[in-house]
């Protein structure tokens, strides 16, 4: 083997091992902390595992319509906040939020890139108190819940956040590290005040909305 390919051949060997050992290294992590995705891992969120939670089936299950106002909690890199700010079009809005700069960053950029102007984003904590009250007519927090470290506290900001008849869609799959059980969700909401409204999927993929009385 020549020196020059063998050298780009043991580039790439060493970069790859030093992401593996960055994801388990994350992956262990959460099992001590609530640790958010760092946004340089940004790109797990696109991987196959990931879209085991197909973006339109997850709108199709918000029941989506012109002019509501939806709540992207914990909008990542904006894999959701686009679609779901065209489907609220043209009289609708998406308000997306995150704790890392970077990661709406990323957000704004695929905004811009896809045209899409009905979309705001916000830097907050969830569960700190920021959101208006009676705002929001949905709500997404897909695979969120378990990187919170209050998650209670988060659950009834977003309570608050939604009107009367409003429905906060949770969606959670087993690959996550930080992933939380269909039960955990259910006791959880059940605490704050909402009740279900339906639930989709398996026990390793799912999806329940639950609603605001």
């Amino acid at each position: 083997m020549d020196s020059e390919p063998a050298s780009v051949a043991y580039l790439c060997l060493g970069l790859i091992a030093l992401g593996v050992l960055a994801v388990i290294g994350w992956r262990l992590a959460t099992h001590r902390f609530a640790v958010p995705c760092p946004s340089w891992l940004s790109w797990l969120l696109e991987l196959p595992g990931a879209r085991s939670l197909q973006v339109q089936t997850l709108i199709r299950r918000l029941d989506l319509r012109s002019g509501m106002r939806v709540l992207d909690a914990g909008c990542g890199p904006g894999r959701l906040t686009v679609p779901v700010a065209q489907a609220v079009r043209p009289a609708g809005h998406v308000t997306a939020v995150d704790l890392q700069f970077a990661m709406l960053h990323r957000a704004r950029a695929k905004a811009a890139a896809a045209h899409v102007a009905n979309v705001s984003f916000l830097q907050a904590r969830l569960g700190a108190g920021t959101l208006e009250h009676d705002r929001f007519d949905r709500a997404l927090l897909v695979t969120v819940l378990g990187e919170i470290p209050d998650r209670k506290a988060a659950m009834k900001e977003i309570f608050d956040a939604l009107r009367s008849g409003g429905v906060i869609s949770v969606s959670e799959v087993i690959y996550d590290p930080h992933f939380q059980s269909r039960g955990a969700v259910r006791k959880l909401a059940g605490r704050i005040g909402f009740r279900e409204r339906v639930s989709f999927g398996s026990p390793l993929a799912f999806t329940i909305n639950l609603e605001k009385p």
